[in-house]
């Protein structure tokens, strides 16, 4: 049997000591002026002013904002690491051969982990480090060996320049996925495909790669465990591991998730890291 506690032991370390970093803004986002640099600008504003209540001082007033707006509209950018597109064919069941009979949980089968065909789909979220959130929508078909898993990750996050409002950085995952063990009691995969990040001043599109697990505990509980990274252009890490009560088709699960987020300088040459961590709960359904 695979060491099920060491893996779960490293997960843990992993996300509990992601700690924050100091960067000079958010992933993805471009550094704003510091507070002493826009004192400055006014000052020279100031002394090169032209009387009050005159016309050129709103025109002057203005300027700024509007060149400010022209410049945020053009800040966005993409980057991709390979191509933009990627298909993932739903009909790939039809090549998994076994007993297709959706609507009776793999549970009440007597097959758990080696479910000659699977469907789930969930939800879960939770607190973040910073003061934000972050929830997933995740959705899955599996056969005994092949299968597929679609992911949506949104952060809602405060700002880190003292502006008003919020950062939202949205995250997604297509893989394909390869049961490695698929037994009863576990189910080990390896995952392959793209993952994609929108960030506040740019996009990025890269190859991801996965491993997660599923493994009985006793009776209803499992415990569940998943690691992606994306190499390039971008950097993300993403683990979490959870406990999962499942009760028939339902699974209510709870866990702690860490994440490394880094723009690798593409948005204004500089690096801007994010660590994100935080305890989660979710709730799914399994066929």
């Amino acid at each position: 049997m695979f060491p099920i506690r060491t893996l779960l032991c490293a997960l843990l370390a992993l996300a509990l000591g992601l700690g924050p970093t100091a960067a000079e803004a958010r992933f993805g986002k471009r550094s704003r002026p510091s507070q002493s640099d826009s004192n400055r600008d006014r000052d020279d504003k100031e002394h090169g002013a032209s009387a009050i209540g005159s016309d050129d001082d709103d025109d002057d007033d203005d300027a700024p904002r509007r060149s400010s707006r022209r410049r945020s509209s053009s800040n966005r950018r993409h980057v991709s690491g390979g191509s933009s597109t990627v298909t993932v064919s739903w009909l790939s069941y039809l090549f998994i051969t076994g007993n297709h009979r959706m609507g009776v949980s793999p549970e009440l089968r007597g097959e758990r982990h080696a479910a000659a065909l699977s469907f789930r789909v969930g939800i879960q979220g939770g607190p973040l480090n910073e003061g934000g959130g972050g929830a997933d929508l995740f959705l899955g078909l599996e056969g005994r060996r092949f299968g597929v898993d679609l992911r949506l990750t949104g952060l809602g996050l405060p700002t880190d320049d003292g502006t008003s409002g919020s950062d939202s950085i949205t995250l997604t995952q297509s893989h394909l996925t390869w049961a490695l063990i698929s037994h009863e009691r576990a189910r080990l995969r390896a995952e392959a495909g793209v993952s994609t990040a929108h960030a506040p001043d740019i996009t990025f599109v890269g190859p991801s790669f996965g491993a997660s697990l599923e493994a009985c505990i006793i009776g209803p509980l499992d415990l569940e465990a998943r690691l992606q990274v994306t190499p390039f252009p971008y950097r993300q890490v993403d683990a979490n591991a959870a406990l999962a009560l499942k009760l028939g088709a339902v699974v209510l699960r709870g866990g702690y998730r860490g994440m490394v987020l880094d723009d690798a300088g593409y948005v204004d040459g500089v690096s801007h890291v994010d660590t994100f961590h935080g305890p989660f709960l979710g709730l799914g359904l399994t066929y």
